[in-house]
């Protein structure tokens, strides 16, 4: 018996390997995918790195060289106080990544809970959770955004929760939609027989099989969040004044759309390419961790 069991460990660590081997080979041959990969790599780098390559502080105003165009000194330009554009576009990358990625891992952490309570447990557990998700389903995304926003107060963190709870509901019933197709597996049934407690059986059966569509869900779902933080921060319900974040740069340069182009036209580029990268990314996670849904 001992040495059944042991053939049959040996079998399935075989097996992870392939399929671990499998996906990194599928992926690495997807040139798109790789871009998305290579360029969010760079954003996040940069953006770490800001204190360190920002030729000057992304509050300092600098009076003297109001509305510059792009030159030697001051590589994009600069502001209407004077202030330098890359050196804001390199520190703005942090808030929007800060908040963007915050808000997707907290409502990915809650949403997996839930869905695995709904999706497994049933009943009444799962009547409920997917009620209360319907209401909030009901209200458009943004305008429950703004909603949120509005009761608690402009701001980043403001975001940052409105963003975590707005998201939940959706990603909650995407998560209980890949426990269903699981859970009447043979592998689930096997564990069901032999005695194993449902926690033990989310936590250690479904979970690691559901994971590979949440992580395509929530990669693809941090390009909306950058999105919509630099919206909200656009309107002035996100970022406020001096704050570097991409959305507040845009708002800033409004009224000099005409006279100073640079202004609007780099921190529009910069979230036009961060959002690019994630959503090449994740078209690139999704073929490679499930090749059915390739063409």
């Amino acid at each position: 018996m001992r040495d059944i069991r042991v053939t049959e460990v040996s079998k399935a660590v075989k097996k992870k390997h392939l399929l671990d081997s499998y996906i990194l080979r599928s992926f690495s041959k997807n040139p798109v995918a790789l871009f998305g990969f290579a360029g969010f790599f760079m954003i996040i780098l940069v953006s770490l790195l800001a204190p360190v390559i920002a030729p000057y502080s992304p509050t300092e105003m600098n009076y003297d060289a109001i509305l510059v165009s792009p030159c030697g000194d001051h590589l994009l330009g600069t502001d209407d106080l004077g202030r330098d554009i890359l050196s804001r576009i390199l520190w703005g990358g942090r808030e929007s990544l800060r908040v963007s990625l915050t808000a997707i891992l907290l409502a990915g952490s809650v949403s997996i809970v839930l869905g695995l309570l709904s999706g497994y447990v049933g009943g009444w557990v799962d009547m409920v959770i997917m009620r209360i998700a319907d209401v909030f389903l009901s209200f458009p995304h943004i305008l429950l955004v703004i909603s949120i926003v509005a009761i608690i107060g402009p701001g980043l963190t403001t975001i940052l929760i409105a963003l975590g709870i707005s998201y939940i509901p959706g990603a909650t019933r995407f998560v209980r939609g890949t426990v269903l197709v699981v859970k009447n597996r043979d592998y689930i049934t096997a564990a069901q027989i032999m005695g194993a407690s449902k926690l033990y059986i989310m936590a250690t059966q479904i979970l690691p099989n559901i994971l590979a569509p949440i992580i395509v869900y929530s990669t693809l779902g941090l390009g909306s969040a950058i999105l919509a933080t630099s919206g909200l921060s656009y309107i002035g319900l996100g970022a406020q004044p001096p704050s570097p974040e991409w959305g507040a740069m845009l708002n800033a340069a409004r009224p000099y759309l005409r006279d100073a182009w640079w202004m609007s036209v780099f921190p529009g580029l910069a979230i036009f390419f961060a959002v690019l990268c994630i959503n090449l990314l994740g078209d690139g996670l999704r073929d490679a961790l499930d090749p059915r849904l390739k063409n």
